[in-house]
């Protein structure tokens, strides 16, 4: 377990992370979320022993994070952090090489991952000559060839089409599967929704909220629904019975009054509007950061 309590750290005048505390059990991936400023990046590096904490404790399976535990953790930083001049399985077997591998060993693990990720002929190739999402790989596999117990990803997504998004979740679903502790930090909310089983929510440095996804989507629950439509829907601007409406192409998240009836809403449009879906819909991840963001800062 990564157990983080009371984590403040300071930099001379400017406080970047203010009393934070969270836990993540083995088997769990863990959203650390927040706008940009919000102190996620800090939290990571203080977490990986980057940086030292002005104050709070940083545990992971109930002891302080040193070096004794540098091949236990993966790290998957936003920014690139490749040899552009190297070739591919070079540089991988180079971070395999810092966590202590032996190189016939990291070799073949090497190619299991290149395989793995449908890049094993551009393993020749100089990492410059990578596209975005082929060099996002390689630095994928740098962060998990010594196959650790803590993963901290840092918008892992980042540079990749839906289809090597999907191969990515597939792949950190199965870590998940073996017991691994997963942080993972994104501003992709769909994707913390969909792989997220707690997260925090940081806003300059605080907490907004924490917890399981599925409490804070009952706590910030409202009365909403979601219609498909065809053609004009621009007379429900002005619905007594609506409190907020976001509408796109060709549907519309609507926000009730609390003592509307969904059903009794639908009864009152169906004659002016050409309604061919309707759902009671839980509030998305990503309007709960939209709003808390908004209540935080209000």
């Amino acid at each position: 377990m990564l157990t983080v309590q009371n984590l403040t750290k300071k930099f001379k005048d400017t406080t970047a992370v203010e009393n934070i505390t969270f836990s993540i059990t083995p088997g769990k991936i863990f959203g650390l979320l927040g706008p940009n400023g919000a102190g996620k990046t800090t939290t990571i590096r203080t977490v990986l022993n980057i940086i030292k904490p002005t104050s709070g404790t940083i545990l992971f399976d109930e002891k302080p994070i040193n070096q004794d535990f540098f091949n236990l953790i993966g790290y998957l930083p936003e920014e690139r952090g490749l040899y552009r001049k190297s070739k591919v399985i070079n540089t991988i077997l180079y971070f395999a090489g810092l966590k202590n591998l032996e190189k016939k060993y990291a070799y073949e693990e090497s190619l299991k991952w290149l395989k793995k990720l449908e890049i094993e002929n551009l393993m020749n190739k100089k990492v410059e000559e990578l596209s975005k999402g082929n060099q996002q790989k390689v630095q994928f596999i740098t962060a998990i060839i010594h196959n650790p117990n803590l993963l901290i990803l840092d918008e892992p997504f980042s540079g990749f089409d839906p289809i090597n998004q999907q191969l990515i979740k597939e792949i950190l679903i199965s870590f998940v599967n073996s017991g691994k502790i997963i942080m993972l930090s994104t501003h992709q909310m769909d994707t913390a929704e969909k792989l997220c089983s707690d997260i925090l929510l940081l806003n300059n440095g605080k907490e907004v909220c924490s917890g399981s996804l599925s409490k804070i989507k009952k706590d910030f629950g409202t009365n909403n629904i979601k219609i498909e439509f065809t053609g004009d829907i621009s007379i429900l601007n002005s619905h007594p019975s609506i409190i907020h409406i976001d509408s796109y192409s060709n549907y519309a998240e609507i926000q009730l009054k609390d003592d509307i009836q969904p059903a009794d809403f639908l009864k009152t449009i169906v004659n002016e509007i050409n309604v061919t879906h309707f759902s009671v819909i839980e509030p998305t991840l990503n309007k709960i950061f939209i709003d808390a963001i908004k209540q935080n800062i209000n």
